[in-house]
């Protein structure tokens, strides 16, 4: 799949549609991520990003960019820290497919969450402003911010299942007995709808935020794209499962590493934490959440590894390393699911 980007046409269009804007102007592509190309916009004056939905057949609902865009612009100005959103394009004759420019933030990404080379003190900094900043996520007052229709009512949880159980059975590519039973266990365990409805990013984790480049503060919350209204704790629990994987450049959690010596939270820590920051006297069931964020992380990648397959992911070689993390995550889930 090519994914370079016509620069021609980007300017063109910002011309007419991003005040302010003037060219030359150059691209380039930032690293990783699966979802949505995302590129760096480069001016004599500034600097932009440019966020698209990837060319090709895609999975119905998936790169909604169009409400990447809406639920940053809705918390400028909010306790949740964002960068400015600048202009949409849904004209698929400018680049063959819808795409966004926002502000360019400065600051760090880690895509390890052990931070390898930072000090326990500023480790800890940094995940306490992590916990702080999902708090204020899930503390927005939707109907002030204009997000009060942003996802369908009901039962989120269950929504989030059948949802991703589609999702799942479209891009299969093998049979996984494990992610069967994951879903039949997730299905017969749902709780009951306690009433709680917020916004929740959907994929919230440290490599996800951008961290000032000089204290160890969160500037910006990136990659929204599975944002909706729903469950916190299926946000908090999402925190939680990364942190379970592996140690290691792909897997990007914590598993096995001497927390305390780092100067990082426990698991346990950081959830009371959490519920100090939102009044919340603790979490009941809280090993159901974990597994449906297992069974939706496994779903995801797999509808990664069948882009990466079918030759229009955004990174190929990398979606088929993540794809051979489904069984683990399938398997983590019904772990989960027994504890």
């Amino acid at each position: 799949m090519n994914l370079s980007l016509d620069t021609n046409a980007v300017a063109d269009w910002a011309k007419d549609h991003l005040p302010g804007f003037h060219g030359p102007l150059s691209a380039t592509k930032f690293s990783g991520g699966q979802s949505n190309p995302t590129y760096r916009l480069t001016t004599p004056d500034r600097s932009y990003v440019l966020r698209r939905k990837p060319p090709g057949v895609l999975l119905k609902s998936a790169h909604a960019v169009d409400r990447e865009f809406r639920v940053q612009r809705a918390l400028s100005g909010s306790d949740v820290p964002v960068a400015d959103m600048l202009a949409y394009c849904d004209d698929e004759t400018v680049l063959g497919s819808d795409f966004y420019i926002m502000d360019h933030v400065t600051g760090r990404i880690f895509d390890q969450p052990s931070m390898p080379d930072l000090d326990p003190a500023n480790r800890g900094a940094i995940m306490d402003d992590m916990n702080r900043v999902l708090a204020a996520i899930h503390d927005v007052d939707i109907e002030a911010a204009g997000l009060d229709d942003f996802g369908p009512p009901g039962h989120y949880c269950q929504r989030q299942t059948d949802r991703w159980t589609k999702q799942y059975r479209a891009a299969q590519t093998e049979e996984l007995p494990d992610m069967d039973r994951l879903i039949d266990w997730l299905q017969a365990n749902m709780p009951p709808d306690d009433g709680q409805r917020c916004l929740v990013h959907g994929d919230y984790r440290l490599d996800n935020l951008l961290i000032a480049p000089d204290e160890p503060k969160v500037v910006a919350v990136l990659d929204w794209e599975l944002s909706t209204l729903g469950h916190p704790f299926a946000d908090l629990a999402a925190v939680i499962m990364q942190w379970s994987m592996p140690a290691t450049k792909d897997g990007r959690g914590l598993q096995g590493l001497d927390r305390e010596a780092l100067g990082l939270m426990s698991d346990a820590a950081f959830i009371e934490a959490y519920c100090k920051r939102r009044s919340l006297p603790g979490i009941d069931n809280f090993n159901f959440y974990l597994a449906f964020c297992f069974f939706r992380m496994a779903a995801i990648l797999q509808g990664v590894k069948k882009r990466a397959l079918d030759g229009n992911a955004s990174d190929p070689e990398r979606g088929l390393k993540l794809g051979a993390y489904v069984p683990h995550f399938a398997r983590a889930g019904m772990e989960a699911a027994d504890t």
